[in-house]
Order: C-alpha cells, then structure tokens, then sequence
C-alpha cells in the first residue's frame, strides 16, 4: 500500500489560512466587547477570549485536516 506523501507547501497555506481565520474570529467577539466596555485592552478578559477562540480555530482546523486529505 502506498503511503500518501504530504505537500509542505498545502500545509504551510492550510495553517497560515486557520491563523487569519482565528485572528478575525477572535477580533469579530473582541470587538464589541471591549468597545461595550465589558472588559479593557490587555485585559486578562481579552487574553481569555483570544484563547478560547484559538481552541475553537484548533479543533476546528484539525477537524477539516482530516476531511481535506491534505
């Protein structure tokens, strides 16, 4: 059976791709947050967000990873 040899080139793409989607996704949730004042720049709130938003893009990303066959 053959092994399937990866491209580094789709990967790197693939994973730069989920990075500006998890950077829009944290930034669409952070917005109104820190303008509503619920939470101030730099705030542990904000890093909290940020965070749970990265797992979220993670999972995410592993998930069509696997669809993908890349």
């Amino acid at each position: 059976m053959e092994e399937k040899k990866s491209n580094p080139l789709k990967i790197f793409l693939y994973i730069s791709a989920w990075v500006i989607i998890w950077g829009t996704f944290g930034s669409f949730i952070d917005y109104p947050l820190y303008k509503n004042n619920i939470y101030q720049e730099g705030s542990v709130y904000q890093y909290l967000t940020f965070t749970i938003t990265a797992i979220i893009s993670l999972l995410s990303a592993k998930f069509f990873y696997k669809k993908l066959n890349l």
